[in-house]
């Protein structure tokens, strides 16, 4: 699976230097929707933003299973795991000292796709709202 893995990274990036594939954003819309507060838009509804996607319809059947099985794993291990931890952390520490004020800072793919830690607090019970640049806190 690694080597699967680094091969088709190696092919992804081979294909963005030749021009024959495309990001279907750029950096800047990244920063431009996060900014803008626009966390549901169709470019942070992906499970799989952070990470490289290796599933694509040109692979041979057993080579999708392969990439399906490693996919899975990034999204778990990677994504929802760590959004998980972080979310309870954050929880843990409202809880321990309510009398205090927080502030806590989470870099952008803790806010993309399903499963972010503001999923996990609002399961927790949490109301979260997006301030946006510039506002005064």
């Amino acid at each position: 699976q690694v080597v699967f893995a680094l091969n088709q990274t190696l092919l992804q990036q081979e294909s963005l230097r030749a021009g024959s594939f495309q990001i279907p954003y750029t950096t800047e819309d990244l920063i431009k929707h996060y900014n803008c507060g626009d966390l549901s838009s169709i470019i942070f509804n992906h499970d799989t933003s952070q990470v490289p996607n290796f599933i694509n319809a040109t692979l041979p059947a057993h080579e999708r299973v392969t990439a399906q099985e490693i996919d899975s794993y990034f999204r778990q291990e990677l994504i929802y795991k760590r959004n998980e931890r972080m979310g309870r952390r954050v929880k843990d520490l409202l809880q321990e000292h309510p009398d205090k004020s927080f502030f806590f800072a989470f870099g952008a793919g803790h806010f993309m796709g399903n499963n972010t830690v503001i999923d996990v607090l609002r399961r927790e019970g949490y109301e979260v709202e997006h301030t946006p640049a510039g506002q005064a806190i």
